[in-house]
């Protein structure tokens, strides 16, 4: 927009004429113009482009494009579909449900002429080091929808800013948002048992790269979620914590030739998808969504770099994890290439630099590049370390591969020069179990999905302990507990970087369901409601993000092997002492983390019966402290260093069954991590939802 008018600008090489249409405003049901914009003096190469005086701030706007419409070669031409811009800032209105017809409804959706104007107030990047981060992955509008949330604006924006003392009670230092683009939410297709029409409410399925979604915004002004999701990155930068943006360039949800034409299709089909080179009718799927973006042409990577540069400069993230990132690695052929442009291109720009970029480095077609991303900017998420952990504590993993992971992956990373802190790790995300079900469900049930229960993984690596799902049996109850808290200690404990998933430190549960994608209800949305084991958690991962935080030696961004064995190091052992026997099934570990700012020792057991480990002398001298032990009752699971209780050096300590022990000892490390610790009891308590105020 500039003064006294509005530049638009669109794409198109293969079109041989372009409209503008233009209404005043989101309710107008025809346009207040149609502005043909001439090839003599409205194009410039393949950008079609016009000054528009007088259109300012709120107006709304569509495009026709004519051209061929011959299938065979590629092009899907139709003057009679309106389309959106690719580079659209703000939408107004919704698609309407499954949405096939020629023409939008006489109030539909329509791009937005925003006002880049926002006063930032001297907002800056927080730029937490990887290796220092605590990621927090989250659904906008699940993270506050729930009535039990007790905010002013639930599911929006705003809802966020309202639960930031939550994130900063945590440690957390970025929260990582599921799709905020715009997107096409009845692209999910199916019904649920009870006929309701099921939604694509995870928002993988953007048709407005560059635009917040309207839904997750509490104003209803066009343009105005712009605004507001300026003010949520500026409220969290004030409270220290990154915004990183889940970014889905690997697809569209136009889909394959029966779908819809909503934008690429209609602007210029052949550029903008990879297409069958024997009969360019068809549509590549490396997605599993019935079409691939043809990320590695010229026109659709400077689509790609110009949107991470909106977000960074304007919108002020701080970086991006890419869905199905592997896509980014496929020529304009669709075979997989060690180092595409797109790629080369995001790890080099010099106004990403700062930025945190993560990848998904897996494709729905069989690409697997986990430890492969070119150059040190790519971290990747570690589906490695989530498989061999789960494997661990449910009793059937080695100890071998476990010890891999704790010690950041360096198999993977350390081979191509990378660093742990690369290594983005998790048990659980968006995409699978949450960490109650991992432990409550021993098999997926997506029955609500409509699809016969044939969605979601069955490679969960999850385990019920004798019921499947709700119990009131104590028991079985205790053993769920203590799983969750070994596994987010494991997290917590291991080099990398963790990433928690929204929910799991309130015990969150999907009832089984391992692919919620499509539904907008209480089974995906946080319940703020206080349990006892979500409270236990909760103050069970407020500590331990504590405990990391003043620990040298877990946020170190060196393998052990870059240096000797002496002041900073690892020392591996098993239960009885000495070293492990690496070629033996073994469910028990423990390891010495050696550093002059004080030493750990953690012993693990996941077998079902308890084990006596031995405790060796603290490498750097001092009396160690117990500061974890699982088993136990809160307080007492995890403590503060001066209200621990002391282990005498080279006694025996019994850990019981599925369990895991963390020992401290000085010099200074008893003192950062008890004041540390001691300082989340007070922490934002006054405005955590789950606190009823």
């Amino acid at each position: 927009m500039l003064d006294g008018g509005t530049q638009f600008a669109l794409f198109s090489r293969h079109a041989s004429a372009v409209t503008l249409l233009l209404f005043e405003d989101g309710e107008s049901t025809r346009p207040a113009a149609e502005l043909p914009l001439c090839r003599e003096e409205h194009r410039t190469g393949d950008i079609w482009h016009g000054l528009v005086e007088g259109v300012g701030a709120g107006w709304c706007y569509l495009y026709r494009v004519e051209g061929p419409f011959a299938p065979g070669e590629g092009h899907r031409f139709d003057a009679s579909l309106p389309l959106f811009d690719p580079y659209a800032k703000a939408f107004t209105g919704a698609l309407p449900a499954r949405r096939r017809a020629a023409e939008l409804p006489a109030v539909g959706p329509r791009c937005v002429v925003v006002c880049d104007g926002f006063d930032w107030a001297g907002d800056r990047h927080p730029r937490h080091p990887l290796q220092r981060s605590l990621i927090y992955e989250l659904h906008v509008r699940g993270f506050t929808v729930h009535p039990s949330a007790g905010v002013a604006h639930p599911g929006t924006f705003r809802g966020v800013c309202e639960c930031i003392p939550h994130l900063q009670a945590l440690g957390v230092t970025a929260v990582q948002l599921l799709p905020v683009q715009e997107s096409d939410e009845h692209a999910a297709g199916a019904v649920a048992l009870d006929a309701a029409p099921l939604v694509n409410y995870w928002g993988y399925n953007p048709i407005g790269l560059f635009a917040p979604k309207r839904r997750y915004s509490s104003a209803t002004t066009p343009g105005a979620q712009v605004t507001e999701f300026k003010d949520m990155v500026r409220e969290l930068h004030a409270a220290g914590i990154e915004v990183i943006l889940d970014m889905v360039f690997n697809h569209s949800p136009e889909g394959d030739a029966s779908g819809p034409t909503l934008s690429y299709r209609g602007l210029d089909n052949s550029i903008y998808y990879l297409l069958d080179g024997a009969d360019r009718s068809r549509y590549l799927d490396f997605t599993g969504c019935h079409n691939t973006l043809n990320c590695n042409h010229p026109v659709v990577r400077r689509m790609i770099i110009d949107c991470l540069h909106y977000w960074v400069v304007e919108m002020h993230v701080d970086g991006f994890r890419f869905d199905l990132a592997s896509v980014l690695g496929r020529d304009r052929f669709g075979n997989l290439s060690a180092n595409t442009p797109i790629l080369e291109q995001i790890g080099e720009d010099p106004v990403l630099r700062d930025t945190k970029i993560i990848a998904e480095a897996w494709d729905a077609a069989g690409a697997y590049q986990v430890g492969q991303f070119p150059g040190d900017r790519w971290a990747e998420l570690n589906d490695q370390f989530r498989d061999d952990v789960r494997r661990f504590w449910r009793g059937d993993g080695t100890a071998a591969a476990l010890a891999t992971r704790l010690a950041g992956s360096a198999d993977l990373y350390q081979g191509n020069g990378r660093r742990p802190s690369h290594s983005v790790n998790f048990v659980t995300c968006h995409d699978g179990f949450t960490l109650h079900d991992l432990v409550s469900y021993a098999a997926k049930h997506n029955h609500t999905n409509g699809e016969g229960n044939r969605d979601g993984s069955d490679h969960n690596l999850s385990a019920n302990y004798g019921v499947e799902g709700a119990t009131d049996d104590p028991t079985i109850q205790a053993i769920r507990l203590r799983q969750s808290k070994n596994l987010l200690a494991t997290l917590f404990l291991s080099l990398g970087t963790p990433l928690l998933l929204g929910g799991d430190e309130r015990a969150r549960t999907q009832l089984g369901n391992n692919n919620a994608y499509c539904h907008d209800n209480e089974l995906s949305w946080i319940d703020w409601t206080p349990t006892a084991d979500g409270e236990e958690l909760r103050r069970f991962c407020r500590m331990l993000a504590a405990l990391r935080a003043a620990c040298p030696a877990l946020h170190r961004d060196a393998f052990y092997l870059d240096r000797p064995p002496g002041d900073d190091g690892v020392r591996w052992y098993a239960d009885g002492g000495g070293a492990p026997d690496w070629e033996q099934d073994c469910s028990r570990l423990a390891a010495c983390l050696m550093n002059a700012a004080g030493d750990l020792y953690v012993m693990l057991n996941a077998t079902a019966g308890e084990r006596p480990f031995a405790v060796p002398a603290a490498p750097h001298g001092g009396a160690w402290r117990r500061l974890i032990d699982t088993t136990l009752a809160a307080p007492d699971d995890i403590a503060p260093y001066e209200a621990a209780v002391l282990i005498t050096p080279q006694e025996s300590y019994d850990a019981a069954a599925r369990s895991l022990v963390l020992l401290a000892a000085p010099p200074n490390l008893g003192r950062q991590a008890s004041v540390a610790m001691n300082a989340t009891t007070n922490k934002g308590e006054q405005h955590d939802p789950s606190d009823g105020t």
